[in-house]
Order: structure tokens, then C-alpha cells, then sequence
């Protein structure tokens, strides 16, 4: 008789936001290989189809929906139906020096990054909707951590759902809920293109991390312990995954 695999999803229903593309996408997809049935975000009804596509399995569920928008997260939270995780990976990133940033970047990127997050885990745990012994991961960035030149509202709003999350986790502790965050280096995603071609320098500061650019894989792997049973005693977490690039680089001297 052999053991039960701790890492495995089986019997698991997971909703992920932002799942049409990036690290997002390759969750859903890394979520349905480990057994899991997933309901998969995001704006853009095309790419969530491609990504519904994708997925190992049966009984999986799309529902579009604009996050910066509460109808959509009421929406959401209504017909996501009873689920065992939920991944916050939805987010988006523009760069501006911090004598450039204005209220419209503020309200933007943190209704994108903080608000959408935070309102609908209210509106799902509001409804019963995540199950006990559940588990909700928020993807937060290094940003958070470093605050790169050029992220200073970016950097704050990913910063914020660290705040947010250690809250979240003991106010669901009795129902045996978990709530954790992924703080991902330099990942290989169109959002890591786009800054790159909107002018920022983010593939010079990618060349410093040791194991190099980091794959969607390599999050998607991450979450897949967050979301198992192999985390069952780990809450309240903060866990960055950056190939080394926050590792003091004299130690290789």
C-alpha cells in the first residue's frame, strides 16, 4: 500500500485569476496536470479559452471577467461555485520614476493589483465559498521586496498584499484556511516583455540573477505546494522565488 502523494490536486477545484496568460496561465495548466479542476480568470475571452484548451482533464469552467470592475468581482465570486484554492494571479505592471507617478497610475495598478484581490477573497469567503482547509496564494512580485528604479507604485501595491495576507491569515485560521504569497523574480512573461519594450531596463537587472530567467514553470511549481496538502502547517508565508538575484552576490566571488 503506498502513501498518498502529499503534492497531488486531486479531488481539488481551484480558481485562478489572470490565467489567459503569463505565470497566471501556466498555474491553471501546472494545477489541472496535478489533478485539480480549475476555474480559470481573465479579461480576454480568446487567450482564457486557449488556456482552458490547454488544461489535463474534465470538468473545468471559464468566466471572463474585467477585475477592476466590481460587478465582475461579484460576478465572479457568485459563479466560481465552492473551491479548495484560489490563486490572485491576475496583476499588471507600469514603469514611471517616482517624480512622474500619478494618481491615475495609483488608482490603476492598485485596483489591478490590490483591490481585485482583496475584494474578491472578501466576496468569496462573504458567500462561504473556499472551502475548510482551503488555501489562497497571492502572487506578489520581488518588486515588493527590492523596489526596482521605476516600480515605486508597482512595487507598493505588490508590497501591500504582503500586509494584506498575514491579516487574511488569522482571520481564517478556524476554518483551517491558509493564506500565502509567491514573490516571483525576473519570470519569462509577455508582462516582463512588455516592460522591456516600453523602455525599462529589466533585462539588464534579469542578467544578475545566478540561475538566469526564470520560467512561468518554476512559480507554477511553487503554487502547486501552496495549494496542496503538502502545506498544510505553513501559513502566513512569504516566498520568494528569484533564481538567487537576492542572494548577496560577494558570496560567488
Amino acid at each position: 500500500m503506498t502513501a498518498a502523494d502529499p503534492f497531488s490536486l486531486a479531488g481539488k477545484r481551484i480558481l485562478v485569476t489572470g490565467a489567459s496568460s503569463g505565470i497566471g496561465r501556466q498555474i491553471a495548466v501546472t494545477c489541472a496536470q496535478m489533478g485539480a479542476q480549475l476555474v480559470v480568470s481573465g479579461r480576454n475571452t480568446e487567450r482564457l479559452a486557449a488556456t482552458l484548451a490547454e488544461l489535463e482533464g474534465d470538468g473545468h469552467a471559464p468566466i471572463a471577467a474585467d477585475l477592476s470592475r466590481q460587478e465582475d468581482i461579484d460576478r465572479l465570486a457568485a459563479d466560481a461555485g465552492t473551491v479548495d484554492g484560489l490563486v490572485h494571479a491576475a496583476g499588471i505592471s507600469k514603469l514611471a520614476p517616482f517624480r512622474l507617478i500619478s494618481r491615475a497610475q495609483l488608482d490603476e495598478q492598485f485596483s489591478s493589483n490590490v483591490y481585485a484581490p482583496m475584494l474578491l477573497t472578501k466576496g468569496l469567503l462573504a458567500k462561504k465559498r473556499i472551502a475548510n482547509g482551503g488555501s489562497i496564494l497571492f502572487i506578489s512580485a520581488l518588486a515588493s521586496h527590492v523596489g526596482p528604479l521605476a516600480t515605486g507604485v508597482y512595487s507598493a501595491s505588490k508590497a501591500a498584499l504582503l500586509g494584506a495576507m498575514r491579516t487574511l491569515a488569522l482571520e481564517v485560521v478556524k476554518q483551517g484556511i491558509r493564506a500565502n504569497c509567491i514573490a516571483p523574480g525576473y519570470v519569462r512573461t509577455p508582462m516582463l516583455e512588455g516592460l522591456n519594450q516600453g523602455g525599462g531596463s529589466i533585462g539588464e537587472h534579469a542578467k544578475l540573477t545566478p540561475l538566469g530567467l526564470g520560467e512561468p514553470e518554476d512559480v507554477a511549481h511553487a503554487a502547486v505546494f501552496y495549494l496542496s496538502d503538502a502545506s498544510r502547517w505553513v501559513t502566513r508565508n512569504y516566498f520568494i522565488v528569484d533564481g538567487g538575484l537576492t542572494v548577496p552576490m560577494d558570496i560567488y566571488a
